[in-house]
Order: structure tokens, then C-alpha cells, then sequence
């Protein structure tokens, strides 16, 4: 067999491990044959094997003999796990748009020259409404770039390469910002959405060591390797994991939420796209449960403080499971990747005389603000073709927006397109009961992608 054939210096196979050699990763595969093989079953042959493999239905990445088909279909990694109780479908996906089944995405390549210019018009007098463009994109976002004492030593390690050190002052910027709006507190729940390895939770839960009471509750819907939720078993903090979309994830099912009645605090580095609407209304929705189930004035109900918020939700007259939604702090990531069917902002793209098809082409436009992927607005127009989201590198339309626009005019469109998604974001917010704004947390050199949507509660608002 070619495969079983090594090369030099490569260590011989371990023993009761499979003596297939794999070409690819330069070693021989480490699975456990079976008694009186020397390859697994994966690489056996049909001779030695007295069967055929077959490719497995659920997951054909891997292969299974035919004759045991169905025992292996119970216990398939791949098969279809049994859903968890706070799983509700689509739940926070929004209402259905009829048209969004029927009409094609118009690719960005396929707009002409005169199309794109009426596009750009659209642009800038929706967004010179709401002084974005008149005043300066720079003028209408505070900068609240911070730090936090918790990451002190962490930044100062030597040892940090630029990646580290970049993700490091991001996470020390948005632990500051949740302090700034008074949101690292005890008795309440962290929910970080699209939390991968958990590093944000993490610096969170380190800012408040010696506090009581604090959950964190870590939604990712792809299993993740290298976790840092191990580090805080015996430290007090409460780490959980919901592997779940969320766009089915119901956080009033959560078992801790409904338990321990905590209020929960919405986080987020680097939310891409539609995950950030889907977000924002998963967490409003929690708000308006609360709203919806209590009697009392909206003033009397959004209550910052922890132990009041917790005695409140004591009464046995309330709803156990209508936890507040003490605030929001999510880094904004990726507009390219927003869907219509998610956004949050329609009503507002609708009082532009916007509609679903302008909100595409923003969509795709806003990766111009990113894709010559520099620090600066100020340098000389490129000369090669623009490899932005939504058109392809020999597009004639491409070439014609180079013509027309330079590297910095296509950037701040870009950034336009951007800035105009975020408010329909922030107008969403507003329309609940929030105070919502978008703030600079990191120079643009440390992350292209540095904005940070904040929203809490209208007693809050001191410290906004």
C-alpha cells in the first residue's frame, strides 16, 4: 500500500496504533486497531476488513463498514444530537420577508458605473441626515479608547508577539469601557456571543475577581479547542457553555438565568455580521419580556443596581424567568456579511426610502472601508484592481470605480455604508428604551474593525 510507505526520519508507528503511513501530515495515522490488525478501519483493506466500507451518510468524511451501518448511526458524532430547552427556532431571526426567498442578490459586479453613482447619492444623503457626513465620520464617534488594571501584566509580558498584544489591547479597552458604564458588578451573568475560545470572558472574569456571584455564560455554535473556561473552575466565576446559533437561542430557557434570576450583561469582540443583530435581539428580547410581565413604569423596572434588580425579581408575583438586560458592549465586526433578513434596523431603512436592495449593495460596499487593509485614509490611489467583496478581480466595473473614486473616497464610502447599518442598529436600541451609541475602543492601526456598540438602561446613563 502507497500510503504505508514512510520517509526517512519519521517515527514507526506506536504500538496497537495503525501502521498506515499518512502522506499528508508525514506520520502514520494514531488510531487503535483492533485485535489481530495492524491498521484501523478506516485504512483496512476490503481483504483484511472481510467487508466493504462505505462512506458514512452523515458525515462522509469518514468511512464505516457496511454491515454495522446502523449500530454506527446511533453513536455518529454527526448525527443529529437531541435539541437543548433553550432552543427555539429562528427565534431570533426576525419576521419573515416574502421577498427575501424571491428575488437574487444583484452581484455588486454587476451594477453599472451609472447605478454605482446613484447608489453613492443614496449614500451620502441618507447619511448627511444624520450628520455622518457634513460633520465628519471622525467628529460624530467619541473616542473611548481604555484600559483595565486586570491586563496590566498581560500587556507587559515581553514575551506578546503584535498579534497577542493587538487582541490583548482590544480586550483591556472593551474590560475598561464595561467598567466606564458601571456593567462589572456583582450578581448578574455575562453572556458573550460568538465567544470562541472565551479569551474576553476570560479578562472580564479576572476584573472582577473576589466578586460574588458572577456567571458567565459562553455562546458559540462551533465546538472550540483551546478553551480558557478551565481556568476559572476554582476561582469563583461560574463558566457555562451554549453550543447553539444564535438565532435559536432563547436566553429565558437558559437553566442558570431562570434559576438564579440573574440580569445579564451582553458582550461581544468582533461580533461579524448578522451575528450582532442576532445579538442585540436575543438581548432586547429579554428586556421586553420584562417590560411586557411588569406592571410598574419602564423607570422603575431598568434598575442598574444589581441587589435591587435581585429583590425585585424575588417577588413571587413576577416572572422568574424576565431577567433585565443590564447592558450591551459588542465590537463591531464585518457589515459585509450583515443579512436583510436579520437586521434589526428596517424601520429605519424604510424611513430613508431605503429598501432591501439598497441595504445589499451597503452591505457589500462597506468592505471598502477595509479591504486595502492600511491604517490610514491618506494614501495615493492603487493603481491594481480593488479586491473588495462583490465584484471579481477582472471586473469592467471595477475598473470603472477606480476611475472614479480614490483609495480614500472609496474607504470612507466604505465607512459611510458602515456607520449607516450601525444606526439603524442604534435607532433599534433607542426604540426599547436604550441608550445606544457607537464609540471608537482601538486605533484603527491595532484593528480595522474598531467600533464598539454600548447600550444600557436609562438609569445608566451617567456614566454613558
Amino acid at each position: 500500500m502507497a500510503g504505508e510507505a514512510a520517509a526517512d526520519g519519521v517515527r514507526a508507528p506506536l504500538s496497537g496504533r495503525c501502521s498506515y503511513f499518512v502522506v499528508k501530515k508525514r506520520r502514520y495515522c494514531r488510531m487503535v486497531t483492533a485485535r489481530g490488525h495492524r491498521l484501523c478501519g478506516e485504512h483496512r483493506t476490503e481483504s483484511e476488513n472481510q467487508g466493504k466500507r462505505i462512506r458514512c451518510p452523515l458525515d462522509p468524511k469518514h468511512t464505516v463498514d457496511e454491515d454495522k451501518l446502523e449500530k454506527h448511526l446511533k453513536k455518529c458524532n454527526s448525527r443529529e444530537k437531541p435539541k437543548p430547552v433553550y432552543y427555539r427556532h429562528n427565534v431570533n431571526g426576525g419576521p419573515e420577508d416574502a421577498e427575501e426567498n424571491s428575488k437574487q442578490q444583484v452581484p455588486l459586479c454587476d451594477l453599472s458605473k451609472e447605478e454605482i453613482e446613484i447608489m453613492i447619492t443614496k449614500l451620502r444623503k441618507a447619511t448627511s441626515e444624520y450628520l455622518l457626513l457634513s460633520a465628519g465620520l471622525n467628529s460624530t464617534i467619541t473616542d473611548r479608547t481604555l484600559t483595565h488594571t486586570a491586563l496590566r501584566e498581560a500587556l507587559d509580558d515581553p514575551k506578546n508577539g503584535d498579534s497577542a498584544s493587538k487582541h490583548l489591547k482590544q480586550q483591556a479597552s472593551l474590560v475598561g469601557n464595561l467598567e466606564r458604564l458601571g456593567l462589572l458588578g456583582s450578581n448578574r451573568c455575562f453572556v458573550e456571543f460568538g465567544a470562541g475560545r472565551g479569551k474576553l470572558s476570560h479578562w472580564v472574569a479576572r476584573a472582577l475577581q473576589g466578586v460574588p456571584n458572577v456567571h458567565f455564560l459562553l455562546v458559540e455554535r462551533a465546538s472550540t479547542r483551546f478553551k480558557v473556561d478551565g481556568k476559572h473552575q476554582n476561582q469563583g466565576s461560574m463558566f457555562g457553555r451554549l453550543q447553539i446559533d444564535i438565532q435559536h437561542l432563547s436566553l429565558d430557557k437558559v437553566p442558570l438565568l431562570t434559576s438564579e434570576t440573574l440580569p445579564v450583561v451582553g458582550i461581544g469582540k468582533h461580533l461579524c455580521g448578522a451575528a450582532t443583530d442576532l445579538s442585540l435581539r436575543c438581548l432586547v428580547e429579554r428586556y421586553r419580556v420584562k417590560e411586557d410581565n411588569d406592571t410598574e413604569p419602564a423607570t422603575k423596572r431598568l434598575k442598574a443596581d444589581p441587589t435591587e434588580t435581585q429583590q425585585q425579581q424575588r417577588d413571587p408575583d413576577k416572572e422568574v424567568n424576565s431577567s433585565p438586560t443590564l447592558g450591551i458592549a459588542v465590537a463591531l465586526c464585518c457589515h459585509h456579511k450583515c443579512e436583510w433578513k436579520h437586521y434589526v434596523g428596517k424601520e429605519f431603512f424604510s424611513s430613508q426610502g431605503l429598501d432591501r436592495e439598497d441595504f445589499q449593495i451597503f452591505q457589500r460596499m462597506s468592505s471598502w472601508a477595509t479591504c486595502e487593509k492600511s491604517c490610514s485614509l491618506s494614501r495615493a490611489a492603487s493603481a491594481e484592481p480593488p479586491q473588495e467583496h462583490g465584484w471579481g478581480e477582472s471586473s469592467q466595473c471595477a475598473a470603472e470605480v477606480l476611475e472614479m473614486l480614490t483609495v480614500r473616497e472609496r474607504e470612507s464610502l466604505g465607512l459611510l455604508c458602515k456607520r449607516l447599518i450601525d444606526h439603524g442598529r442604534i435607532e433599534y436600541l433607542q426604540q426599547r428604551g436604550f441608550m445606544a451609541t457607537l464609540q471608537y475602543y482601538t486605533s484603527p492601526c491595532i484593528s480595522p474593525e474598531n467600533v464598539l456598540l454600548t447600550a444600557v438602561p436609562p438609569q445608566s446613563k451617567e456614566n454613558f
